[in-house]
Order: C-alpha cells, then structure tokens, then sequence
C-alpha cells in the first residue's frame, strides 16, 4: 500500500468515525440540518484536498476551523442578501412533554433567532468550551469584538427565554 493510499485510508476513517459529531457542531451554527451537513461536506472536502500534507496534530480540530471560517464566510455573504422573515413557522411541531427537551428545543429556537455572529461566538465559546482569544483568532476579529457579541448574544437569550432565567444565570 502507498503513502497515499494510506493517506486515503486514513481520512476516510477519520470522517466516518468524526462526521457525526462535526455535523451536530455545523448544526449548532448553522441552525439548519441540511446547511449543517452541507458545511462538514464542505469543510471535509477542503481537508481532504490537503491531508497528505496536512501536519497538525488535531485534524479534528483543524476541521473544525475550517468549518468555523466556512460558516463565518457564509454569514458574511449573508449579510449583504435580503432574507424573507415570516411571522408564522411553516411547520407547527408539537412540543415534547419532558420539561429537559422542552427547554433544549426552546434553546435550539432561541439561538435561531440571534443573528449568525452571535450564535457562532456562543457556539465556539460555550458547546466548544474556546477561549475568548481562540474565537478571536478563529474568527479573525479582536477580543473585544467576541466579548460584545457574547454579552448581546446572552442578553438576546434572555429576552426570547425569560422564563429559563435561572438556567441562563448559570452561564459562565
């Protein structure tokens, strides 16, 4: 077997064993599952291209950058496009009666609602446990910049789940 066969192998195990992780990460920043399965494709796609030379110790962690820049690429486009808000959901989903999934969901609803900044710092400094300075540099913007969007990121939350205060005060 070649040195690049071994390489093949070796991310093909690598993604079959990571992907479903990477997708609830993508999930979690995006807000959408098929935009979630769309960015880890993405993201694979562009670690794939470099992985006979790739030379970090974590791919996982390599490959979650990658997909952080993707999803901080796309909001940037974003943001120069006029997206259709509607008042009323196309789909009406019965909630779950278990208190715990009840407020997972209103979660998943809220960070929805904040803009994609915001979510993403969320993302990388609370479900990835980051540093401020790590998303900073993940991001490509100033301490500052991560500290502000955290702080109306939190706030926002609080607005939108008034009654989960308590679960919120928690927050670090």
């Amino acid at each position: 077997m070649g040195v690049e066969d071994e390489a093949k192998r070796r991310f093909a195990e690598f993604a079959a064993a990571r992907t479903p992780a990477l997708i609830r990460v993508a999930y979690l920043l995006t807000g959408d599952q098929h935009a979630a399965e769309d960015l880890v494709q993405s993201a694979l796609a562009k670690t794939y291209a470099r992985w006979g030379s790739l030379r970090h110790e974590d791919p996982e962690g390599y490959i979650r950058v990658v997909m952080y820049r993707e999803q901080v690429g796309w909001w940037r486009r974003l943001g120069r496009l006029r997206e259709l808000v509607t008042a009323v959901p196309a789909d009406f989903v019965m909630p779950d009666p278990s208190t715990h999934t009840d407020l997972r969901v209103a979660m998943r609803e809220a960070l929805r609602e904040l803009p994609p900044p915001q979510r993403t710092v969320l993302v990388l400094r609370y479900y990835e446990d980051l540093t401020e300075g790590q998303v900073a540099e993940i991001l490509g913007c100033s301490i500052g910049t991560v500290r502000s969007r955290t702080s109306r990121a939190v706030t926002r939350l609080r607005q939108l789940m008034p009654a989960t205060e308590p679960v919120l005060e928690a927050t670090p």
